[in-house]
């Protein structure tokens, strides 16, 4: 099956739209295919705001109309609390909202950015999406994330080589309670690295300090710069740390 086809079978489609490559490609194919359709963004403490600024832009670009959602995830107990399967009960919530928005507008199908590449067996927010049933037209196509990445890319796509980004949830250990402050915490660090830089790191919060992975291509210039990071995010963490192991990116 290809895009086009999907679309013919579903000419009317909201997308639940993130910023990134993904999603962005998906709808740059239902702008083209769809019959009616639209981008939904829902805003958490859980997202920097260069991915909603991102967002827009895109959006812009391809002529759809954007709604933004506002949610605080954080009232969401099961979330707050961090279990393991927290993102089960964040994308619960994330997309029950997204659906009651799209339904109002008259759209009966909710569709999210999941590829082929994303591996459903250790991802509980997918399991989420198949109960509410929100479909997955990129993973349904077979489309990788290099097959995303490389049609984005013949697109002219702004954000087709923008790399893959966690929500800041995932900067604090499993078990850890999730608080706004630490949220903002992480959010200002990434930001400040950023600034100098760096590209497809984490900066994780550990016991009131950070550790930073980068990849292997930046680990000796984050090791020459570590005092200097020290200094820069030492408002926010009395310590920072860089791990010594490469991050590696779960794309393949």
């Amino acid at each position: 099956m290809t895009t086009s086809q999907f679309f013919a079978d579903h000419p009317e489609a909201a997308v639940a739209f993130s910023g990134g490559v993904d999603s962005a490609w998906l709808l740059h194919e239902a702008v083209r295919h769809a019959r009616r359709t639209a981008a939904y963004f829902v805003k958490t403490p859980f997202q920097p705001d260069f991915e909603l600024d991102d967002a827009r832009d895109t959006v812009r670009r391809l002529g759809a109309s954007l709604t933004v959602l506002a949610l605080d995830i954080l009232a969401v107990p099961a979330v707050a609390a961090n279990p393991a399967d927290r993102c089960y009960h964040c994308k619960r919530a994330l997309f029950t909202r997204l659906l009651e928005a799209a339904a109002a507008d008259g759209f009966p199908l909710v569709l999210d950015g999941s590829n082929a590449s994303d591996d459903a067996g250790d991802r509980p927010g997918m399991r989420a999406l198949r109960e509410l049933g929100v479909r997955s037209p990129l993973r349904e196509c077979g489309l990788s994330k290099a097959d995303i990445r490389r049609l984005a890319r013949e697109a002219e796509l702004p954000v087709w080589d923008k790399p893959s980004y966690a929500c800041l949830a995932t900067r604090i250990p499993a078990g850890t309670a999730i608080t706004a402050e630490d949220l903002a915490r992480a959010a200002r660090g990434e930001a400040a690295l950023l600034e100098r830089g760096f590209s497809d790191f984490r900066l994780r919060l550990r016991d009131g300090g950070a550790l930073l992975q980068v990849r292997r291509e930046q680990m000796e210039r984050a090791r020459a710069m570590l005092p200097e990071l020290r200094e820069l995010l030492a408002a926010d963490f009395r310590a920072v740390e860089l791990d010594g192991t490469p991050r590696q990116s779960r794309e393949t």
